[in-house]
This record gives structure tokens, sequence and C-alpha cells, in this order.
């Protein structure tokens, strides 16, 4: 994302977010102890439970890195308009620039985060991405970023749906000098947990849970949701987890633990609650868009809870909340969307839409009226395109890119 910063320079401080911060604070810090990346990490995670605290967040990571500013989207891109955005460092003259050109930089968006040019969760560089953008990208460039003194921005893409994206920046100014490598590697680090946290922030609907209200603030939303301790066992499921236990589809309690049907699954969640108790900032990339395989195209999504101001205050004794998302309609166009933009001729499309389904190659191949070699011929193209190489990474990747509810569910309901 492109954006200005309005700084107002003083001899030995930089004013930034109406504050200033001394110069040593923004160039030559210390190396981050593990104690304060764990601390970065738990305030990343709390904003998945009040979104409000984004600002704070922001602050506390552009500190990390030495940056200036920082902002964080959600962006509706069928309508060209913020479902929220959170920033800091940045004055209130800019976000009132910003707005009155949200459908500038929408578009803008989506050509310069595009898949082929922002890998999803990779910090990219503003002076990597200017050569790609074009001319467009560079009149932004020109008329809102050049005259802020800004020497480096890096972007990511931490949720990435077909109408939906959420960008997170954050800003140098030039008296900082160059990015490090090391800055480089905090980001990367932070990464994955904040991809976590708007992944969540996108199932809730972008609401804060209220610690009073909590039990039935839950049973307003249609995606299952379990509060679990130790081992899986469960704490509290609200409306829809308990609808989904009650069917044993797509998951199940045995003896008071929630379980899954699938081995890989079951113990991908398992790992991804394990270590939200023990040690959240190890987490990575566990328990994020896991696909409960015999459970058609329902995902689980993992939330540590174990650590936090906020969070540790909603259940007792509580590990972490598991989130489960299942199709609700038959619309083909989402997976239709991921195949046109990988390049899917028609004939792979459709066998993408079965195996998305929640078919098997075999199965695919006997509904599709084709045969096995044809069928492997075409998973074959296909991972080729996607850049897989096995078909349970192939529907990963369709978890993370298509919304789960948009899903198609199987001829058999799966």
């Amino acid at each position: 994302m492109l954006i200005v910063i309005a700084l107002k320079q003083l001899p030995h401080c930089v004013i930034v977010g109406g504050r200033s911060l001394p110069k040593p604070l923004i160039a030559g810090m210390a190396p981050l102890a593990p104690a304060r990346i764990s601390d970065l990490i738990g305030l990343i995670y709390d904003c998945a439970i009040a979104p409000s605290r984004w600002p704070e967040a922001l602050a506390e990571i552009c500190g990390a890195v030495e940056c200036v500013s920082g902002v964080i989207l959600l962006l509706d891109l069928a309508r060209s308009q913020h479902r929220f955005a959170h920033t800091w460092g940045l004055s209130p003259d800019w976000a009132q620039r910003y707005f009155d050109h949200a459908d500038d930089f929408t578009g803008f968006y989506s050509r310069a985060f595009s898949r082929d040019i922002c890998l999803d969760g990779e910090p990219l560089l503003l002076s990597q991405l200017m050569p790609l953008v074009g001319r467009h990208g560079q009149r932004v460039y020109d008329a809102w970023t050049r005259p802020q003194g800004l020497s480096e921005m890096m972007q990511t893409v931490v949720l990435r749906q077909r109408r939906r994206l959420a960008v997170f920046g954050v800003n140098r100014h030039e008296s900082a000098g160059a990015l490090t490598a090391d800055q480089l590697s905090i980001m990367r680090l932070l990464v994955p947990h904040i991809r976590r946290t708007m992944t969540i922030i996108d199932i809730l609907d972008v609401k804060t849970i209220e610690i009073a209200t909590f039990a039935a603030t839950l049973d307003t939303f249609s995606a299952g949701i379990l509060i679990v301790a130790d081992e899986a066992r469960i704490l509290h499921a609200n409306g829809s987890a308990r609808d989904m236990l009650a069917k044993r589809q797509p998951i199940a309690a045995v003896n008071g633990v929630l379980s899954v049907r699938d081995t890989q699954a079951r113990d991908e969640v398992s790992r991804a609650i394990a270590l939200a108790r023990t040690d959240e900032a190890t987490i990575g990339t566990n328990g994020i868009a896991v696909p409960l395989r015999d459970a058609g195209s329902a995902v689980a999504h993992v939330l540590p809870l174990a650590r936090g101001e906020l969070r540790t205050r909603l259940v007792p004794q509580t590990a972490a909340a598991v989130f489960i998302t299942q199709p609700t309609d038959t619309t083909p166009r989402d997976v239709g969307a991921v195949a046109a933009s990988f390049g899917l001729t028609p004939a792979e499309a459709r066998m993408l839409e079965r195996l998305a389904a929640g078919a098997t190659l075999r199965e695919a191949a006997e509904a599709l009226e084709i045969s096995a070699n044809t069928a492997k011929t075409h998973i074959a193209r296909i991972f080729s395109k996607t850049g897989v190489s096995r078909q349970t990474d192939l529907i990963a990747l369709i978890n993370r890119v298509v919304p789960a509810v948009h899903r198609p569910r199987s001829e058999n309901g799966r």
C-alpha cells in the first residue's frame, strides 16, 4: 500500500502519532529479546477479539522494526470500500485524503498485490514494487509518497479472498537509513500471526467480543466456535459448533475432547492447540486454514487464548479457540475464479471444482465421465500450474484463497 505521512522534523527527535520519539529509538535499536517478541505476538492476537486494539499493536510493531508509521486495511474490492482501516503514526489529514481517493486505491491494490507480484505473507518492499506496477503506480508514488521523505515501505498481504484483501504495511523514514535483514526477519516472524488474526477477524465480521456477553456473542456467528483447554478438552461451544457436534460432522466430541476424523487434520489441530497453550510465539502457520478432508470443504483455524491481557479473561484455563467454517451454498464461481487466476483450462477447472468439493480423484473422474488416465493428466497439469505436488496441498491452497462459505459442496452433501 502506498501512503503519505506527515512528519515534523526537530533537531533530536521525530514526531510520530502525536508524540516525539528520540532518534536513538528510531535508529540503532538493540535486537528484540524473546520476551518482547512474545508480547508483540500476544498483542496481535488480542486484536482478533478487539480489532480496535490495532493502533496499539501497530505502534509496537513499528517500534520493533524502526518504522515511523503503520497501517492495516481490510478491503472490499468489489465495492471499493474498507471493512476497517487502522493506522498509527499517520496524520488526520492523510486519512481524509486517503479515503477521498478510496476508489483509486482499491483498484491499485488489486494490481499491486496480485499473486504474481506479491506472495502472501512475504514482506514486499516499495523499491521492489515500483518497477512492477507501471505508470499508475509511479503517479501514486510521486503524488503521495515521495514528498514525505520515506526511504522504504514494507507491505504484505495477510488475507486474500475473492472479493476481500487485507494488507499490512509499515513505513520507514529516510532519517532511519535502510532496512536491515534483521528487520525483514522480524516481519517474517510476525506475519503468520497477523494472518491468523485477520482470518479470525474476517470470520467474526470485524466484531468485538465483549467479555460480559461472551457466550451470547459467540452464538450469533454462523461459524462453529469452540473454546478448548489442554489436549483439546472442550470448555465451551457456540450454537453452530453444538449442532456440528450433535451431527458428528465435521467435528465430534470423544469423552469431552474435540476430534476430527482425518488423521492429518487432527494432528495439525492438536499440535496448534498445544503450541497455543505452551508457547504461542512458535505456532507459526500451524492451525491456519486446516482442511478437514473427511468433511467436504470444512476448514479449522486455531486462535491462541492462553496469554494476553484480554484473551485470558474470556474463559478460565483456556488454551485456544477453534473456528470451524464450512460451505453454506453451491456457488461454483469462487473456485472458478481460482482456476482463472492460475490459467486452468475448462476441463481442469471442472476437475478442480470436484476436488474442492471433497471428491477423490477416482470420484471426480466418475462424476466427470472421464477415464482415470485423463483425470491423472488433468491433476498433473493443475499441480504444475498451481505450484503444488500433492492433492492435500492443492486443497490447502484453495482453502487459503477461497472463502470457505463459498466453496461448492459435493453431490453427496459432504
